[in-house]
C-alpha cells in the first residue's frame, strides 16, 4: 500500500501579496554653514498596518542638541496626519524628506537602520562643516 503526500496545505497556501505599508522620512535640521535645513538627524519609520502605526525613530550619532526641535515635535506617538502637518511647514528650520524602503529590508526597524547607514556613509561626508555660531 502506497501513499501518496498530503498536498493539500502546499496547494492551498498562497504567498501573500500584500506589501508592508512601511514609509520612511529623513527628519533635517537647519545646517548654518549651508543656510538651509539639509542636516540629517534622524530616520522615521511608520508601519500604517498597524493600529496605532508603529513607529521607529533612528538618531544620527552624536547630534542630541541639532535634533531637539524633533524631539519635541515626535512626542509618543506619531500619525500620517502628523507626517502631512510636517511637510506643510517644512523650510523653515526643519524639514522632512521621504526615503525609499531599502531592497531586503526584514522589517521596518531594519529598514530605518538601512537609511541610517546610507545617511553616515554617503550624506554627512558631503556636508560642510556646521560652522554653528
Amino acid at each position: 500500500m502506497t501513499t501518496e503526500p498530503d498536498t493539500t496545505e502546499t496547494q492551498t497556501a498562497e504567498p501573500s501579496t500584500a506589501a508592508p505599508a512601511w514609509r520612511l522620512w529623513i527628519l533635517l535640521v537647519w545646517h548654518p554653514a549651508a543656510g538651509l535645513p539639509v542636516d540629517p538627524v534622524a530616520v522615521l519609520g511608520l508601519d500604517e498596518n498597524r493600529q496605532p502605526a508603529e513607529r521607529v525613530v533612528r538618531w544620527v550619532p552624536l547630534v542630541y542638541e541639532p535634533a531637539a526641535p524633533w524631539r519635541e515635535r515626535l512626542g509618543e506617538t506619531t500619525s500620517s496626519q502628523d507626517i502631512e502637518r510636517w511637510i506643510a511647514q517644512s523650510g523653515g528650520t526643519c524639514s522632512l524628506e521621504p526615503a525609499d524602503v531599502p531592497e531586503g529590508a526584514l522589517d521596518l526597524t531594519h529598514a530605518a537602520d538601512l537609511v541610517l547607514d546610507g545617511l553616515l556613509a554617503e550624506v554627512f561626508p558631503a556636508l560642510p562643516p556646521r560652522g554653528d555660531v
